[in-house]
């Protein structure tokens, strides 16, 4: 009788040991995978702000090419700076 008492002890060991293990390996397969969640939508957040961030430039960029295409400084601090032909070209712009 000692011996099936040993055994009973024995398999009830191992189901506890078992589920123990069962609980721990969970929790870590779970946190994981939040872990990899945060970070892919960190990376989604990061590409949109990069995609914004290039619109930005490409709307904002052809308004100052035109002003540097023509050869018109518009910087008032500029050693460079011409006030008449600043003057010339804004009233040609407006009619």
């Amino acid at each position: 009788m000692a011996s099936t008492q040993g055994v009973n002890v024995l398999r009830y060991s191992a189901l506890v040991a078992g589920l123990v293990y069962g609980v721990y390996h969970q929790s870590t397969l779970t946190s994981a995978a939040k872990r990899a969640e945060i970070e892919h939508e960190y990376t989604r957040k990061e590409r949109l702000i990069e995609q914004a961030k290039a619109e930005w430039k490409k709307r904002s960029e052809p308004q100052e090419t035109k002003t540097q295409a023509s050869g018109l400084i518009t910087d008032f601090e500029n050693p460079k700076f011409d006030l008449e032909a600043f003057l010339q070209a804004k009233a040609a712009e407006n009619p």
